[in-house]
């Protein structure tokens, strides 16, 4: 069951991001801030943060609105516990967001990773998916890894 995250999810979905294994101590500690923010009474958050839930979350996605454009977004997180992956359950979320924002009448959804072979798993899931590599800036995230930005036209997809 996919459904928008709550304040009480903050830890499992920590938890969560942890258990997959890509993200340094650091980055959890900023998923930390960004949720805490997120749910804070001060934010004002346009982002959406979801959770795929089998008892308690297994799965995660994070999008926003890109600054200063029409109906562009970010995808920048989406996860599967280790446990559930292979199911096709980041392709049912990673669907279910496109179909969201384009029900809401967003054009564009933007998703970056890294460029290192140990990612390469992940583009080619972005490639299934129906994404193009729009972009690459060398070197971005330190020296030899690559940011790859893939870009999805969200007019081309079926209605739920």
């Amino acid at each position: 069951m996919i459904r928008l995250a709550i304040p009480n999810d903050i830890n499992k979905l920590l938890a969560l991001a942890e258990a997959i294994g890509l993200f340094e101590p650091n980055q959890i500690e900023e998923l930390a801030q960004m949720l805490s923010q997120h749910f804070s009474d001060e934010a004002n958050s346009e982002g959406l943060w979801f959770t795929d839930e089998e008892n308690e979350p297994v799965g995660v996605a994070y999008v926003a609105p890109e600054r200063m454009t029409e109906g562009t977004w970010n995808l920048y997180l989406i996860a599967i516990h280790p446990d559930y992956q292979r199911q096709g359950r980041g392709a049912f979320l990673l669907n279910y967001i496109e179909q969201m924002l384009t029900q809401r009448g967003e054009r564009v959804l933007l998703v970056e990773t890294s460029g290192l072979e140990d990612f390469e798993y992940v583009r080619a899931f972005y490639r299934k998916s129906g994404y193009e590599e729009e972009a690459r800036i060398r070197e971005f995230y330190k020296a030899g890894d690559d940011k790859v930005i893939f870009r999805k036209a969200l007019g081309s997809i079926s209605a739920l």
